[in-house]
């Protein structure tokens, strides 16, 4: 078997040297010594490491799809995505920054486009605070396309020590991006257009993080805040699994904010046709009256 393997393509050869190094590729390929533990948890955590980069460049597709067909935001929480979306930038920043290897963090790139894109969509979709007049979306989309510029050049020229802060912050960030969502699903008892696939990934993408980055990179900030995300994100799919296939024990008037609703409970619909009560003692239409002369 040592044979073939010493003399495989360099397409398969070549690349496999790129990622595991060439000590790895020749301990585990060519000398098949699969009791060399280093070199088999580096590999694992590589091949883990560019399948959760595969996997993020997709994963927010689901969640993209769902609110597309269905042309509604419903159970999605705004504060949540931005700050989400925000934690994933500065991590991609603060990697980036410190030469980590692409495996240990290139999803964040994939997620932070895809979570701005949904962020967007969510904002176009949001309800108007009048149902009698149709306001646009378009001042609310170009002021968070500006602010999504500007704190991308903001984090992009920021110094080392202050970016390692921010890197610091995305703990707390993680947390604060998941209870809002958390909250809204509670007090709705549904999930609404929150995609299954999109959670469930996540769980396990930060599950695979967790061995990539305790394996690769070391760093007890990084490992925290993906510990955090994988216990918050689990909360989120047990709700999943309580209110899957449900719309919510609460009626949609209830649902509305307060401004819609109070008008909706104001209006009164005239009956199309006069009620029994009031046809009674009243002759047909378009008959004549007829009245005895009494002496």
């Amino acid at each position: 078997m040592s044979v073939i393997t010493r003399h495989l393509p360099w397409f398969i050869k070549d690349p496999a040297i790129s990622i595991v190094g060439q000590h790895c590729y020749t301990s585990l390929v060519e000398n098949l010594d699969v009791t060399d533990i280093p070199c088999l948890k580096y590999s694992l955590s590589k091949g883990l490491g560019l399948g959760i980069v595969v996997g993020g460049s997709v994963m927010k597709v689901p969640q993209l799809i769902l609110i597309l067909r269905a042309r509604s935001a419903r159970g999605l929480s705004l504060p949540s995505y931005i700050l989400e979306t925000l934690a994933y930038a500065i991590t991609l920043a603060y990697s980036a920054r410190n030469n980590f290897p692409f495996s240990t963090y290139g999803e964040n790139f994939f997620l932070t486009l895809q979570n701005v894109v949904i962020t967007l969509l969510i904002i176009h979709h949001s309800p108007s605070p009048s149902l009698t007049k149709r306001t646009s979306s378009t001042p609310k989309l170009v002021g968070a396309v500006v602010a999504s510029l500007t704190i991308t050049y903001f984090i992009a020229v920021i110094p080392a020590q202050m970016l390692a802060v921010c890197q610091m912050a995305t703990i707390p960030l993680s947390l604060l991006s998941k209870f809002p969502q958390i909250y809204e699903n509670h007090r709705a008892r549904s999930t609404g257009q929150l995609s299954a696939v999109a959670v469930f990934s996540q769980v396990a993408g930060c599950l695979a993080r967790l061995f990539t980055t305790a394996t690769e990179v070391g760093d007890p900030i990084v490992f925290a805040g993906f510990l955090l995300a994988l216990l918050l994100n689990l909360v989120l799919g047990a709700q999943m699994y309580a209110f899957w296939g449900k719309e919510g024990d609460d009626k949609v008037l209830s649902r509305l904010p307060p401004r819609e609703k109070g008008h909706l409970e104001g209006i009164v619909v005239p009956p199309l046709s006069p009620l029994p009560s009031q046809l009674q003692g009243q002759p047909p239409q378009g008959a004549k009256r007829w009245a005895r002369k009494v002496d």
